[in-house]
């Protein structure tokens, strides 16, 4: 088994970005999901219900800066190291202090999206707790949904695209054109070689020279029903999913990481899983 994509994602829910190598942090892969957009209560914004942040692409600059690119406005450059206004942010079931670090941010972001809304930098990842139910106590994660890094396998997403298949011809239907693109599921690390949904039964692996913890599978909402490209909603995966992978009232595709050591990770690693 072997890594065959990286992904990092700067600004939460904006466009994915490959990686040949990335530095493993206790908190996510350097420079994914540590700015998010939140609405003018501090309550996180996602491309579940604001799909147009699909089309942004954010660039890293260093610590706290940042290049933002988009369809609706001129390129802006942010950076947030010299400010020290902390807002309250609300990411799921936790509240923490993050930084807002410019009106014209915010306003880029207002002018895409026609609402109000804020873009925030999380300064200090210890901030936000790992759920205990799940995680260490000195577990801790960025602006990413739950956990650090979101592991997925090329043979879970091509039984996926097989079941696809499948069921659109037991209805009848014409089978989709292309299969769906592991984007739709916004991985941080992209295993070829294990047999389809060997994941589900993971504990611990090594990646490289990194120690990882696979501490829960992943529940799948609709974000991944949005083709990245058009920002155009459909049915799949999450139909097929229901038929084929739906317990717990969920439905699953992926597992989740939290890493035991830090490190770096580069594509071509071997995937060693040393407890299952």
């Amino acid at each position: 088994m072997r890594v065959v994509e990286l992904n990092v994602y700067p600004v939460k829910s904006t466009r994915g970005q490959s990686r040949t190598q990335a530095e493993v942090e206790p908190w996510g892969l350097a420079d994914d999901r540590r700015w998010m957009v939140v609405d003018d209560a501090g309550y996180v914004v996602t491309a579940r219900v604001w799909p147009a942040l699909l089309g942004v692409t954010a660039t890293p600059l260093g610590r706290g800066r940042l290049r933002l690119e988009g369809p609706h406005a001129a390129p802006l450059e942010v950076d947030a190291t010299g400010t020290h206004d902390y807002v309250p942010v609300q990411i799921w079931k936790n509240t923490l202090d993050a930084v807002r670090p410019s009106a014209a941010a915010d306003s880029w972001f207002g002018k895409l999206l026609d609402h109000d809304v804020r873009l925030v930098w999380l300064d200090d990842p210890t901030r936000r707790p790992v759920n205990p139910a799940y995680g260490l106590p000195a577990d801790r994660v960025s602006f990413a949904d739950a956990f650090p890094l979101l592991l997925t396998t090329t043979g879970s997403l091509a039984r996926l695209n097989d079941w696809v298949v499948e069921e659109a011809l037991l209805r009848g239907e014409e089978p989709p054109a292309e299969p769906l693109p592991m984007r739709r599921f916004r991985p941080s690390v992209v295993v070829d070689g294990p047999d389809a949904f060997a994941e589900d039964t993971w504990c611990r692996l090594r990646i490289g020279d990194v120690p990882f913890r696979a501490v829960k599978l992943c529940d799948r909402c609709v974000l991944t029903t949005i083709d990245p490209d058009t920002r155009v909603r459909g049915k799949e995966p999450l139909r097929t999913l229901a038929r084929h992978r739906r317990w717990d009232g969920k439905v699953w595709f992926g597992m989740n990481l939290v890493p035991d050591a830090p490190g770096v990770l580069s594509l071509g690693d071997d995937v060693e899983v040393t407890a299952g």
